[in-house]
């Protein structure tokens, strides 16, 4: 292996990273451990088909967590405590020297082999926090949401509060061994980047340095639990032992010395959204942008200009747009869930000349490659799982790409035209808005097969999943309407009346509200995420086309294709 991995010849090391993911998903923790840091060298190879073989093999290597967020839901104020479990997945380099971190007023966890126990004591308002399971395999974060409301009845009682599987508390269910609160909740997860790597080279004999470092990094590592007070501060880990049918308290387990991790929130805390959202601020951006998506951090917004042939990078901090010249005419724009990658989809007037996706690194701000696809590539979304859905316009179909490589997985068909897709992580399945069929279809993402086809109303032009992966809202362009889908039912509620040539939905963070741009109008219709009632109807710039909404839900940012800006909206505080 060390002969193929410093060949000179392409083909040769690839075959070496092929064996070096063997290692990384082997029983050996010391070769293990080597092989993912070879692999994260490999990253910077000459050859940009080696660069991406080691990023995708670091990739399937890596901690997973399932499910990858807790939503506990509105609980009453007076309930003591609540306990959700986490599977941890991935080789077993995964668990091996883990530690766990938490951020949030009164979040407890602890790891045990591949159990990762979380538990909320109710102190404030809202939690909205994270805990992040980080060891040689990378680490991963779940995302940890909940409300405690004097309203609200109380969904347990002192007695339904047991750890274990025989006393799970009311109102979580078990799903995939672990619990969920209601059943609901999106699949998303956070994988910390790799440190910025070295000069592109070819690897040698490297490995050797590395097993011989991986032996002493994973000697005597341990499993840890870490707790963190309402202030934030992180107190001391603490050694989890086996788990026994009824967890002890935190303050009867024994501490052990911290281990001076980095904590890396997901994004700030998120806020509650309004009613009444307004336009604080107008940029200009590129001639007549189209698709906006915002990064995970929330600190930049790309927009696609289809008059001028440039992605607007736009810093949200000070609001300086930076070009990124791209070969064909953009039109929509999606992010990779770490933020390093963004695709941006592309076609020509004629709807055939120049249809493909480019593929920008987010930090150099250049475009690094560019995807084949079927004519007329429309609004492209990542999934839960980080594979890239491209709706074909033209051609009735989805392509799925496959993460890291980029190579196309699969091509399903569905109703024409299809102009969208969203994601139900927690349904596992995702739905296309159909614009000449007047029909949403909807896919089992485990098989990747069409299970059912809604009717909605006339020329659905954008669907959205809300974050709670509850509910589909979609736009029926041609019936100025919108309508709702409930993920879980496939019952749809509606017609609501919006704005007139609804073009662009999306939802607020929380989930409480829907956003439709309406094109002719000039507007935002602002819709209840429940009931569909309008609240308010915003108005915005000239021509608006698409809505993107930052991941803490401050602020929301809309394309004005007639006057050559984003109008930004604050939709929580």
């Amino acid at each position: 292996m060390l002969t193929e991995i410093g060949s000179p010849i392409r083909e040769s090391r690839l075959a070496g990273i092929d064996g070096l993911a063997r290692l990384a998903w082997g029983a050996d923790l010391g070769m293990a451990h080597a092989a993912r840091q070879v692999l994260q060298q490999m990253t910077d190879d000459d050859s940009r088909a080696v660069s991406a073989a080691a990023a995708a093999a670091l990739e399937r290597t890596a901690v997973r967590l399932d499910p990858e967020r807790i939503d506990f839901g509105p609980v009453a104020a007076e309930t003591p405590r609540l306990v959700a479990d986490v599977r941890v997945e991935g080789p077993p380099l995964a668990v091996a020297g883990a530690t766990v971190t938490v951020s949030g007023p009164g979040l407890r966890a602890m790891l045990h082999d591949r159990t990762l126990r979380i538990m909320w004591l109710p102190r404030s308002d809202w939690l909205d926090g994270s805990v992040t399971v980080r060891g040689p395999a990378g680490w991963a974060e779940v995302r940890v949401t909940g409300q405690v409301t004097s309203a609200a009845p109380p969904v347990h009682g002192p007695a339904d509060y047991g750890t274990s599987r025989g006393g799970e508390p009311a109102g979580l269910r078990t799903y995939d061994g672990g619990m969920v609160a209601g059943g609901y909740g999106p699949a998303r997860v956070t994988v910390l980047p790799a440190p910025p790597p070295p000069a592109r080279r070819q690897i040698g004999t490297t490995i050797l340095v590395a097993i011989l470092t991986s032996l002493v990094v994973l000697g005597g590592a341990g499993v840890a639990m870490t707790l963190l007070d309402d202030r934030r501060t992180p107190a001391n880990p603490i050694v989890a032992a086996p788990l026994p049918s009824e967890q002890p308290a935190a303050a009867e387990l024994k501490q052990t010395p911290a281990p001076g991790l980095t904590k890396v929130p997901l994004a700030a805390a998120r806020v509650k959204s309004v009613a009444r959202p307004r336009v604080i601020a107008t940029v200009r951006v590129g001639a007549e942008p189209e698709g906006v998506a915002v990064s995970p951090d929330g600190r930049t917004v790309y927009v696609a200009n289809q008059n001028s042939r440039i992605l607007s990078v736009v810093d949200v901090a000070s609001r300086k747009v930076s070009p990124v010249q791209v070969r064909n005419t953009p039109r929509f724009v999606a992010v990779s869930r770490d933020g390093r990658t963004v695709f941006v989809s592309m076609y020509e007037d004629d709807k055939r000349t120049g249809s493909g996706v480019a593929v920008v690194d987010a930090t150099s701000r250049k475009v690094i490659r560019y995807l084949d696809t079927g004519d007329m590539p429309y609004t492209l979304a990542v999934a839960p799982d980080n594979k890239l859905w491209v709706p074909i316009h033209s051609d009735g179909r989805l392509e799925i790409f496959t993460p890291g490589t980029l190579r196309m997985e699969s091509e399903l068909p569905v109703r024409p035209n299809p102009h969208a897709v969203g994601f139900s992580g927690d349904q596992m399945r995702a739905f296309t808005a159909n614009h000449e069929s007047n029909a949403v279809s909807v896919i089992d993402m485990r098989s990747n097969t069409v299970i059912r086809n809604i009717p909605v109303s006339r020329a659905p032009h954008s669907i959205a999943v809300s974050p709670d992966g509850r509910m589909a809202l979609v736009a029926g362009y041609e019936a100025d309407t919108a309508d709702l889908i409930d993920t879980v039912t496939l019952k749809r509620t509606g017609p609501f009346k919006v704005g007139r040539d609804p073009q662009s939905v999306a939802f607020s963070a929380d989930s409480r509200y829907g956003y439709v741009v309406n094109e002719f109008d000039g507007t935002v219709s602002v819709l209840n995420g429940r009931t569909g009632t309008v609240t308010a109807t915003v108005k915005v710039g000239k021509s608006p086309r698409t809505v993107g909404v930052s991941p803490d839900g401050r602020l929301a940012y809309v394309s004005n294709g007639g006057d050559n800006t984003i109008s930004i909206l604050r939709v929580g505080e």
